[in-house]
């Protein structure tokens, strides 16, 4: 063992300059991370691997036998074998590392949706479920549906809500219509088509905030400042302007879709005006007014007549 082991550590030792050579070349070939340098190949092939290989020769030597050819061709292909082996192994961490990330932010998106959808519950907003459409949707409704899935796709909850108030919106005001006016009235249908149009101005906001939304899926804020902040004297120019340029992006769709919001909020304000100039309107005189300003009167005329009934009048 101790004879493989010295074999081991002389071809180990003869193996790091071709290596350093080839990855001062390369450095994709000799090093098995991503972005490596040429400073990362001189410190593996220049300092690392040699200090292993003269660490195990010291220790081979303890028991007193020469290097065994087989420990020899070992060190000699060990690089070859290692390299592929530790970039498959970084590769299958970082994906796991992915997955995990993934489903952090799904369960996060999840637990705002549900959160939102409660709030939603109980300020008396009808939520909308892109896959169960209520029974009696019609386009409108249906094209709220799929703005509102496209938000969900792109994990933006917090911009889906807004599906959900317009829809409650739209379904307040087609109500309020109908109780003033007649299906038939040319005035209902009129109302009708600029209440609708309205609406659809705003699904286009809502899928255009999906759209933009999902040129920045993939980009995790959070993360990029808190390394800015714990490695921003050991990062290099190139990557803390890249890093910078990562946060640029997401700062620019966040104020796109800050006004796409505010165009949005503009026509729900809208909607509640017609809501409420609609209430106003009316359309002729209630007839449980007439009723009962008709029975005080007959209740006036019955007191006046209650006395002569009891002293016996026949009139």
């Amino acid at each position: 063992m101790l004879g493989f082991l010295q074999g081991f550590a002389y071809g180990l030792f003869v193996t790091c300059l071709p290596w350093c050579l080839v990855g001062l070349a390369n450095p994709r070939l000799a090093v098995p991370t991503e972005g490596s340098g040429r400073w990362q190949v001189l410190f593996r092939y220049g300092l690392l691997v040699p200090f292993l290989s003269i660490l195990l020769w010291l220790t081979s030597l303890w028991g007193g036998f020469g290097p065994s050819l087989e420990g020899w061709l070992a060190g000699l292909v060990a690089i070859a074998v290692e390299v592929p082996l530790e970039r498959r192994w970084r590769r299958w961490r970082a994906h796991r590392h992915r997955q995990r990330l993934e489903a952090r932010l799904e369960a996060e998106a999840s637990r705002r949706r549900a959160e939102q959808e409660r709030e939603a519950r109980e300020a008396g907003v009808a939520v909308l479920d892109p896959a169960r459409p209520p029974v009696d949707a019609d386009e409108m409704v249906l094209a709220l549906c799929r703005a509102k899935q496209g938000l969900l796709d792109v994990r933006r909850p917090d911009l889906a809500i807004q599906a959900d108030r317009l829809y409650s919106r739209y379904r307040h005001v087609l109500d309020v219509l109908a109780a003033r006016f007649e299906r038939g009235e040319l005035a209902f249908e009129r109302a009708r088509t600029l209440v609708t149009e309205v609406c659809l101005g705003a699904v286009d906001n809502l899928t255009s905030m999906a759209s933009q939304a999902s040129g920045v899926m993939g980009v995790d804020g959070d993360f990029v400042r808190r390394r800015l902040e714990r490695e921003g004297q050991r990062l290099s120019t190139e990557e803390r302007t890249a890093l910078e340029r990562r946060l640029e992006l997401l700062e620019g769709t966040e104020r796109r879709l800050a006004r796409l919001t505010a165009r949005n909020e503009s026509a729900l304000t809208l909607l509640d005006d017609t809501a409420v100039a609609l209430a106003r309107i009316e359309t002729g005189r209630p007839q449980a007014s007439v009723a009962a300003d008709r029975a005080l009167e007959e209740l006036r005329r019955f007191i006046g007549r209650a006395e002569r009934y009891g002293r016996g009048d026949p009139r």
